[in-house]
This record gives structure tokens, sequence and C-alpha cells, in this order.
């Protein structure tokens, strides 16, 4: 007979904390021995020695893929949310603005303001966009209830979830950037690390707070909420990552890099005279970029990131630079890289289909959570004005609207000269947000197809489309394969 050892077996593992199981996984790799065999090893042994040498010293990254962990992020801002999401190789939920009621979540003040005459008056910025916000539900329901009867087959409580979702597609534009939510993510040690590092490196008080906070959760043990409801009782509970905890700090390049960059682009914008809105060509909510070559990608990719002008304006100059400028930016750009810090986002380049897309904030949070493209999002603002929703001036309540918005923008224009972190924070998803997408054919046809569908916002729904459009205009037969769904077909109760 065959010995039993030499049968196939798959075995599914229980959770374990996150560094034993990255080690016993990555031994397991390493050995002859069975999993059984190297869990014992792992339980007898020192994980966090390992962890020292081969992760931290030696630099073995794959490592940390193999442990995970599971993380929830209450009361953080909608900003802080976005920041989260950043990271390419995440897993995680935020709250959802679609389907939930915000109008009791408040707002993140900034610590620098506290307790000054700025306080209230961002605080008062804050109160009347909730307010606006509940005062738009009512009307936008019974509008809906009226245009939308419930069909045969729908119970009344679907019925009531779906117009009321439909009506937070609307409010939701008076959402700001410092609105609280909650987010859960599941990510590996490594994607968590970066992410501290991150955290720690920016200049937002906010952010840096998370990203030390997010250190000391490392060190900790984690909620056994869990096992207490099933009555399981084990061993003492450990801390969830304590070597990471020790080891993750701000990265000197993360801390300068846009800090310089920044410097750079004013400069570069003001001398071609398109530093201001004024100068730009008409906006498009969608740009399809003509090939160009890298060199001239990477230059204009990383003035984009720092200004609030369209690619291809940028990328107009820059073509007409010498070729000498194009590499002294880039190694301008290099110059306080360290030998462990990867090459910033701009960097990622050579993708066939670029997008330049203006479009609000809130209809951008959700094609933010697109991971198979690379994301270059400029600073948020008030200088590309706000989108309406079109269903405001059928209901007639559209000056209510415009107004509130046009109020806040003016205020925020003010209380920049005071706290501009607080500016930030108040500004709303109504508000517009250019933002750089880089992808292959087969993530263009993914993000047309399904963000075009009937279940979708009507702001992405938009410019999904218009996506679809742009390609059938440049290649017609990869475009023809693009099963989009225009922006007129409007089944509202489908979800």
């Amino acid at each position: 007979m065959p010995d039993q050892r030499d049968a196939r077996r798959i075995v599914a593992l229980a959770p374990m904390p996150p560094e034993p199981a990255a080690y016993a996984l990555a031994r397991y790799s390493r050995s002859p021995d069975s999993i059984e065999e190297s869990l014992r090893w792992v339980h007898a042994h020192s994980s966090e020695k390992f962890w020292e040498q081969f992760y931290f010293a030696y630099g073995h990254g794959s490592i940390a893929d193999l442990g995970h962990v599971t993380i929830c992020l209450e009361n953080i801002s909608e900003f802080a949310a976005i920041r989260l999401e950043d990271e390419p190789l995440w897993d995680g939920q935020a709250k959802s603005s679609r389907y939930q009621n915000f109008a009791t979540a408040g707002s993140v003040v900034p610590e620098a303001i506290v307790g000054t005459e700025v306080e209230a008056r961002y605080r008062g910025i804050q109160g009347s966009l909730f307010s606006v916000y509940a005062l738009l539900q009512e009307p936008l329901k019974e509008f809906l209830q009226e245009r939308y009867p419930r069909p045969e087959g729908m119970t009344a409580s679907q019925y009531e979830r779906t117009i009321a979702a439909r009506a937070y597609d609307v409010t939701r534009y008076l959402l700001t950037l410092g609105t609280k939510t909650n987010v859960g993510q599941v990510v590996s040690i490594r994607t968590l690390e970066k992410q501290i590092t991150r955290f720690l490196s920016m200049q937002m008080p906010e952010l840096q707070a998370i990203g030390q906070e997010l250190k000391e959760v490392c060190a900790k043990p984690p909620l056994q909420l869990w096992a207490e409801l099933q009555g399981v009782k084990g061993e003492p509970p450990t801390p969830l990552a304590p070597t990471l905890a020790r080891h993750a700090g701000p990265s000197a390049y993360l801390s300068t890099v846009y800090r310089d960059l920044t410097r750079e682009a004013k400069e570069q914008l003001r001398r071609w005279g398109i530093d201001r809105p004024s100068a730009w060509m008409q906006q498009r909510d969608v740009d399809l970029i003509d090939a160009h070559p890298p060199l001239d990608e990477i230059a204009a990719t990383l003035l984009y990131r720092v200004s609030h002008a369209p690619y291809r304006t940028i990328l107009d100059h820059v073509q007409a630079w010498p070729e000498q400028e194009k590499r002294r930016l880039v190694e301008e750009v290099l110059r306080t890289r360290g030998p462990h810090d990867e090459l910033v986002p701009e960097f990622r380049s050579g993708y066939t289909f670029i997008f330049d897309v203006l479009m609000d904030i809130g209809g951008w949070r959700d094609l933010h959570r697109h991971r198979r493209c690379q994301q270059i999002q400029q600073p948020f603002t008030t200088l590309h004005g706000f989108d309406v929703p079109p269903i405001l001036q059928e209901v007639g309540l559209e000056p209510s609207y415009v107004q509130a918005m046009e109020a806040v923008k003016r205020d925020i224009e003010a209380l920049r000269g005071e706290s501009q972190e607080a500016a930030l924070y108040a500004i709303p998803f109504g508000f517009k947000v250019r933002c750089l997408f880089k992808m292959d054919f087969a993530e263009a046809e993914y993000i047309a197809r399904l963000r075009s569908g009937v279940k979708g916002h009507w702001s992405y729904r938009r410019i999904a489309w218009r996506m679809k459009e742009q390609i059938a205009a440049r290649y017609p037969f990869l475009g023809d394969k693009i099963e989009a769904t225009p922006p007129e077909v409007d089944e509202s109760l489908v979800r």
C-alpha cells in the first residue's frame, strides 16, 4: 500500500496570530515537514526572532504577505478613509454613504482649532450642510415614490430601502471630507506596515495620529469577542503583531518628496502660465490621452499629482521641455529616496489606457475602489466647482442645494487662510476632483461595463460610458467589445 503521507491532502487552518502564521507558512515552504510539524516547530520557537532576522534585517518582504490582520477604524474622517484605501493590495469596506443615513454622523474637528473661533466657524459650516442633507431627504423620497411605484414582487421593506438609497445618492453630495465614518480592513502585515509608514510620513495630524494608533494596536492583543461569544477558552491572547509595532516608522523620503514636488510644480506652472483655472483649456469630464514616451509620462504625472491642471495641458508643456529638464525633475524626486523606499506611485507608467477624469468626489469614491489600475489623484479643492444632481431640478430643490454649495465654497476660501486642515475637511462630496486612471484594456472594459450598469450611481455611470465612447472612437473594434449601458437607460428600482 502507498504510504498515507504520500496521498494528496488539503488542510484548512484555524485563524492564528499573524506573525506566527506567517512564520509557520514561511517555514513550511522551506522544509519537507507537514503543516502540522511546521506549526509545532513554530509554537516552540520565537516568531519575533524570525521576523527580526528575515523580514526586518534581510528584507524578505514576501514573508509578511502570509500573515493577515482584521482591523476596524471608527469615527475617522472620510478623508482618512480615502487615504487608507490608497493601498493597491487592500481589502476592506467603508461605511456606505449610498445606503446609510449620515445625518447624525458628525465631523472630525482638527485638534489645532479646538477651543478657537475657527472651530465655531468650522462647526457652523458642517452643521449647515448636515441640516440641508436632512432637509432634502423626505421631499426626495416622496418624489421617487411617486415616480417609481412599488412593483409587484418587491416587499414594502425592500422598496423603502431602495427608495432611501436613491435619496442618499443625492443627499450624500452634501457630506464632507470631514464627516465621520468607519472602515473595516483585512490586510497582510506587509500592507499594514506600508500603511503605517505612509500615515506616519504625512503632514495631516489626523493621519499621523492614526498611523501611531495602528502601531499601538499591533502591540496589543486583539479583541477576543467572537471566541467569547462561542464560549471558546484558550491560551491568553498574544499581541497582534509586536515585531511590526516596534519597527514600523515614518519614511524620510515620503515625508519630503511631495513637499519638494509641490514647490517644483508651482514654479513650473507659474512659468507656463497655467497655475490658475482661467488659463486651462476646456475641462473634459473624461479625456483619453494619446500614447507618449515613458519619461514624458513620468514627468507629467509627477507635476499633475501636485497641481490642479488637466494632464493634457501639463503634458503639452513637458513634451516641449529639453530632455535634460525632464531628467532633472526625475532626479530631484529621487534625491532623498532610501535603499528600502519604493518608487512613489507616479512612476507606475506604461499603461496603454490613460484617462484624465474630472468628477464629483462622491462618485469618484466608488471608482477609487478599483485596484487593477493606477490612480494618481490631485489635491481636493473647490476650484473645479460642483456637480448638481439632475433630480434636484425636477423636484424643485436645486436652488436650496446650489445656495448651500456656493455658501460653503465662500466659507472654505475664508477658512483656508486660518486652517488648511479645516478647509479641507469642509469640502463636500459634490465638489469635483481630478484623477488620472492608468490601466490595461481588461480593466478599462471591466470598469466601463460594471460602472455603467443600471444599479450604479448616475455620476460614475456617465464617466464609465464616456470611457467606452472614447475607447470606441480610438479603437473601434475593441470599443465594440465593451457591453456598457448608456446613462439614459433608467431602472432606478434595480439594486
